[in-house]
């Protein structure tokens, strides 16, 4: 399969290398961090509400974007539903400082 020129393309083709089989669903995790505590956690408890595993920890390294949220949704490895994803998460995270790394 011919992916776009991007991160999530970058993954995908690895994967695809090793022999994954993507037409199987599996748990993804995505990452967005924050500067502040109090916003991630929001961030977290929103997406708790939905039905998805969010956990929130401090990682020093990434600072000043310390504190990182964890998210895990089961899906299709596709790059059509991992970019709709990243994107709605993106915009849940720019109302509270956050950001997808």
């Amino acid at each position: 399969m011919i992916y776009p020129d991007d991160d999530t393309g970058d993954a995908l083709r690895r994967m695809e290398e090793q022999g994954d089989d993507l037409t199987k669903p599996r748990d993804i995790d995505f990452s967005v961090v924050f500067q502040a505590e109090s916003s991630a956690e929001e961030f977290a408890k929103t997406l708790r509400s939905q039905g998805l595993t969010a956990s929130v920890y401090y990682a020093e390294e990434m600072e000043p974007f310390g504190w990182n949220v964890n998210v895990v949704k089961g899906m299709l490895p596709s790059h059509r539903e991992i970019s709709e994803f990243e994107n709605l998460l993106q915009g849940v995270a720019e109302g509270l400082g956050g950001h997808n790394v």
